[in-house]
């Protein structure tokens, strides 16, 4: 029985502790990672949107209108599936376009992006929008406008 080889049951406990200390540090910064990943692919998308809106007035809008849904931007080949769907990298993203009216008012488009779930285990913390002017504005919570205005009241421009 003295020349048993293996490791005791103390030494075990060690390696394990340790492996929970280093899971422990590096989890949350896995968690940021994946936010910030996920809240840099949503800007690139709403930039998608804006060329995508830029280019349907040009070509199907007849250098008039922007499209109504990112639905009709999908139709029109002008975004993929899945941003076209509305959903993608855990942000929920909405683009309406109103038609211009003859004498009034010019087309106009609004694109937000909500984070699907906020919080340190979220999908982002970074609410987003955007319209004709392509200024992407972000705000740590829902985008807020000041009366009639469509510059946000609330949010921080990123470009």
């Amino acid at each position: 029985m003295k020349n048993e080889k293996g490791f005791s049951l103390i030494e075990l406990l060690i390696v394990v502790a340790i492996i929970g200390i280093i899971a422990a540090i590096a989890v949350p910064n896995l968690l940021k990672s994946r936010q910030a990943a996920n809240e840099a692919s949503a800007i690139s998308s709403c930039r998608t949107i804006g060329t995508a809106q830029a280019t349907y007035q040009s070509t199907a809008g007849l250098g008039l209108n922007f499209a109504t849904t990112l639905g009709v931007l999908q139709g029109a080949g002008f975004v993929d599936t899945v941003l076209g769907s509305g959903a993608k990298s855990g942000f929920n993203f909405i683009c309406t376009g109103t038609a211009a009216v003859v004498g009034g008012n010019p087309s106009f488009f609004d694109t937000t992006a909500a984070p699907q779930s906020t919080g340190n285990f979220g999908s982002g913390n970074k609410f987003l929008y955007s319209n004709e002017t392509f200024v992407i504005y972000q705000n740590t919570a829902a985008i807020a406008f000041a009366g009639t205005s469509r510059i946000p009241a609330t949010g921080t421009p990123l470009n």
